[in-house]
């Protein structure tokens, strides 16, 4: 038996997860799903944006699905980023995004590659404090086992999809303890491991150069939270956009399948949020969680067919609904 804490979150993740969910029913019928909360809105009703019981759903399911959230841009007494609480409180250490050329969206063939980020710390830790009045310092964490921790999941997707190449991405130029400790440990499993010939490495601005200039160059990449964070965006235009970006929250024996495009407030409600970054966001889940590669790539084969058929056509307004019962009829 499979099953699912669903969790909406804000915005447009109300109107894109249920149709992820479906998509998950039809291939496991076994399912059985948990509603649970947690975001901006949950702690403007409750003062707590993820509540204990979100957290012991997760733990108790082992696998769920984030739609989105919202996060005020100004600091806001009591109140911190709910996906934040969930990765770091459940150890969901490696964060996941696959970016690949999709029929009619995709502005460019031939690319796919994965970005595997470190999850829990790094600039993202929470520690920041004010020196003086005038002064505000954020505290970067990097640690040893962390980072061997990332390089192992890195073993694990290079073997499930046969990759060619890892290449860490950091700036240990400027940054020599704390990117030097991360790219050091990482360098140590994988070449124990019998990388050393596939294994390169890149400064982060030059990585992003080139993810421009030649995504279809790389395989996987391996780096920290903020470096991952921007790169994956940035490389997320060769795959049709945010819209399309999947990603998976990664930890033992517990993941999150998360869409990246955030809550958009300018269109929740209007019918025009597409869920396929949701219901990619799934198939993530049954690749790498759940070891069903099969069903993983039926899903992914569904949403590849409806874009052949459909991915030049303006759905407006009525996008969520269309799009999503596309790819449920191509299932």
């Amino acid at each position: 038996m499979h099953k699912l804490v669903v969790i909406p979150g804000d915005g447009i993740g109300r109107e894109v997860v249920p149709l992820a969910v479906e998509a998950l029913e039809k291939l496991l019928p076994d399912l059985q799903t948990v509603e649970a909360q947690a975001g901006w809105e949950t702690f403007q009703r409750s003062g707590c944006a993820v509540p204990e019981a979100t957290f012991q759903a997760l733990r108790d399911c082992g696998a769920g699905i984030f739609g989105a959230v919202s996060s005020p841009s100004q600091r806001v007494p009591g109140y911190r980023s709910a996906i934040l609480q969930l990765r770091q409180t459940l150890k969901l250490n490696t964060n996941l995004r696959p970016v690949r050329s999709w029929p009619c969206v995709s502005s460019r063939p031939g690319v796919d590659l994965i970005i595997l980020r470190e999850n829990s710390e790094g600039l993202y830790s929470g520690r920041e404090h004010w020196e003086t009045e005038d002064v505000a310092i954020a505290e970067r964490v990097i640690s040893r086992g962390a980072s061997e921790a990332l390089a192992r999941r890195a073993l694990e997707v290079a073997k499930a999809r046969k990759a060619r190449r890892i290449t860490l991405v950091h700036k240990a130029n400027v940054l020599p303890i704390t990117c030097g400790l991360f790219r050091d440990t990482c360098r140590e499993v994988l070449e124990g491991e019998g990388w050393a010939a596939e294994l390169d490495e890149r400064l982060v601005d030059l990585m992003a150069l080139q993810l421009v200039e030649q995504p279809e160059a790389f395989d996987l990449i391996v780096t920290t939270n903020l470096f991952g964070d921007i790169l994956s965006d940035l490389a997320c235009h060769w795959s049709g956009g945010l819209g399309l970006a999947p990603s998976l929250n990664w930890g033992n024996g517990i993941a999150l399948a998360e869409p990246v495009h955030g809550s958009a407030p300018d269109i929740a409600g209007s019918g025009r949020a597409n869920p396929i970054a949701a219901i990619l966001s799934i198939a993530l889940l049954l690749r790498y969680h759940w070891q069903k590669p099969a069903l993983a790539k039926r899903l992914e084969k569904a949403v590849e067919n409806f874009l052949l058929d459909e991915g030049k056509a303006d759905f407006g307004f009525d996008t969520t609904r269309i799009v999503g019962q596309g790819i449920l009829a191509a299932l």
